[in-house]
């Protein structure tokens, strides 16, 4: 137990296990003060996840923008900033995606990858802004994303209504062309709506992964993170690696932006509140500790989560909101890491 307190990786791996077991009892806790049966609940829960072929394919489905978001969030966080734009970042990215998908005449080989690079651009220049802010004038990110978060709901809605309107609140849809929506998959999972983004993300992870820990930029962008006055002491261009980090996260919210526009809905609707993901990133980013492929377990419990929760009210009566008070203490226990580590260390040194 020791080496593993002092090995930080594995200590890592523990947190979030131990917070999701944290949250699950305290959730069975809940129940029971509240008049439900958690062994019912929580079965219907995972039913719902694991089941049948189509939960497992609609988690993933569900996984797949999660994934993305987290990795901009936790991008951001490596690099020592804090992207509260995510929202905002995936909006003008689904739009951008949408229009491109709709606009363009394009075979399929072409016309898929050009409507994410144009989702991943349009998020990128969304997190520049608030990047070059904080690197020329020393404004805090997280002020200007939040802001930016409102102007991009209300731009995109706008822009849809003036330019892509299609009557039901909604936008015109993509062409074939461009959908990542897959029969194939479909098939394999009884009728559910997974499709190829579930691919994108997992390269965008490892090509996260690769950033910042394969190559010299992602070296500095860390280091920037870590300390911005020993990276210009060692020669590094601090503001240029501060822009270039929001802009990269900015780029992968974008991206998690096309999966709802290419994917999921094939559409955009005209929003009238943020849809969630992107703030839900932040929370799959903690859970996730910062680490690609952490991040993708997040979101596949993330996901599994939202799209079971109807499962415990129609199976065991259990109100669905109850799955995000699980979330909510899942990621309280996240947050609170030091606590689990001064229980497990005296949990060692009682077993000594």
């Amino acid at each position: 137990m020791q080496k593993l307190l002092k090995n930080q990786r594995l200590f890592n791996i523990v947190v979030p296990l131990f917070s999701i077991i944290l949250g699950i009892l305290v959730g069975a806790i809940i129940m029971l003060v509240s008049g439900y049966d958690p062994v019912t609940g929580y079965g219907a829960l995972f039913n719902g996840m694991f089941g049948n072929p189509k939960s497992i394919g609609e988690m993933i489905r569900a996984a797949s923008p999660l994934i993305l978001a987290g990795l901009a969030v936790g991008f951001a966080f490596k690099t020592g900033l804090f992207n509260i734009g995510v929202e905002g970042q995936l909006l003008v990215g689904w739009l951008a995606a949408v229009y491109v998908g709709y606009a363009l005449d394009l075979p399929a080989i072409i016309h898929v990858p050009v409507s994410i690079l144009a989702a991943a651009i349009a998020g990128g220049i969304w997190g520049m802004i608030p990047g070059l802010l904080k690197a020329r004038f020393k404004v805090h990110e997280v002020i200007v994303t939040i802001m930016m978060n409102y102007i991009a709901l209300y731009s995109t809605a706008d822009i849809i209504k003036r330019y892509l309107y299609a009557g039901n609140e909604k936008s015109f849809p993509i062409k074939e062309s461009a959908s990542l929506a897959s029969t194939f998959l479909a098939d394999m999972t009884n009728g559910s709506r997974l499709h190829w983004g579930i691919v994108v993300a997992v390269i965008v992870a490892v090509f996260m992964w690769f950033i910042l820990e394969k190559t010299t930029t992602g070296y500095e962008l860390k280091a920037v993170g870590y300390n911005q006055h020993a990276s210009m002491y060692a020669g590094m261009n601090v503001q240029k690696n501060i822009a270039l980090s929001m802009t990269i996260s900015g780029a992968f919210a974008g991206i998690a932006g096309s999966m709802e526009a290419l994917g999921t809905f094939q559409n955009m609707t005209v929003m009238s509140a943020f849809t969630g993901t992107g703030f839900d990133g932040i929370a799959v980013a903690l859970l996730g500790a910062n680490n690609p492929f952490g991040i993708i377990l997040a979101a596949l419990l993330f996901g599994g989560l939202t799209t079971a929760a109807p499962q415990m009210n129609f199976n065991a009566n259990v109100p669905q909101e109850l799955v995000d008070v699980i979330i909510a203490l899942i990621i309280f226990f996240v947050a609170a890491s030091y606590l689990i580590r001064y229980i497990l260390t005296r949990f060692s040194k009682e077993g000594k």
